[in-house]
């Protein structure tokens, strides 16, 4: 689906949400109220430009009254890879953005990311995975880092790599993989109505982050869960 589809189906009633340097920025109404849109369009890399702009926009949101829900859409490059963005330091702006979403998220802004197209490594990381609950469309491409990229830091072959992803999704770029793992909440149907499946989400019970249980029931992450209960009892929790 391309963006204008998403936002027809998310919001058939219309909505004032529009695409700035690659930016997105705006809201739309459902029947509960308003949701506040943000993300990356056109697979746009993410700089320390855009991590401000981003960043400055949910901190507004978070500082305002009532509590409607955010809804981060993402169809992004990777972080910037230019001089400029690492001598000022983009890494710290990935992570103000982050840190941004989950102070929304704990002032009562519900956080919704949706992957609808690309997105990889720091960009990935501050927008779509930083988010309450994340969803994806078929066809979305996600991957926290290329095979390529994993071989120059690990110093293991792709062939090597390749196996590895086979049998680990955790070494693994893509959709279905992200899913095993536990980092894809749901894939929602894209012949279906947007606005009911937004609906439905926003209407279930906010909890702990129940990431780590999905990745062990479908197998993508079997020992994340049991550690970290783990650390828990032997804190004292």
């Amino acid at each position: 689906m391309t963006l204008a589809e998403i936002l027809a189906s998310l919001f058939p009633a219309g909505h004032d949400v529009k695409v700035s340097g690659g930016l997105i920025a705006g809201t739309g109404p459902l029947a509960d109220g308003p949701v506040h849109v943000l993300g990356v369009a056109d697979r746009t890399a993410l700089g320390v430009d855009e991590a401000l702009r981003l960043a400055g926009a949910v901190i507004d949101i978070a500082r305002s009254d009532g509590t409607a829900p955010i809804l981060m859409l993402i169809d992004s490059d990777s972080q910037r890879m230019s001089k400029r963005d690492e001598l000022l330091g983009l890494s710290e702006f990935l992570a103000h953005l982050a840190k941004s979403l989950l102070l929304a998220d704990r002032a009562g802004h519900r956080t919704i990311g949706l992957l609808y197209g690309h997105t990889a490594a720091g960009a990935f990381i501050a927008t779509a995975l930083a988010t309450g609950t994340l969803v994806a469309l078929p066809g979305a491409d996600p991957e926290v880092m290329d095979l390529p990229s994993m071989s120059r830091i690990t110093k293991l072959s792709i062939e090597v790599l390749t196996e590895k992803a086979k049998a680990t999704p955790v070494f693994a770029p893509g959709l279905d993989n992200l899913a095993q793992t536990g980092a894809i909440f749901t894939t929602w149907d894209p012949a279906k109505p947007l606005d009911a499946q937004l609906a439905a989400l926003l209407a279930t019970p906010v909890g702990d982050d129940v990431r780590d249980t999905l990745g062990a029931e479908r197998h993508g992450r079997t020992k994340a869960a049991e550690i970290a209960r783990r650390v828990v009892d032997l804190a004292g929790g």
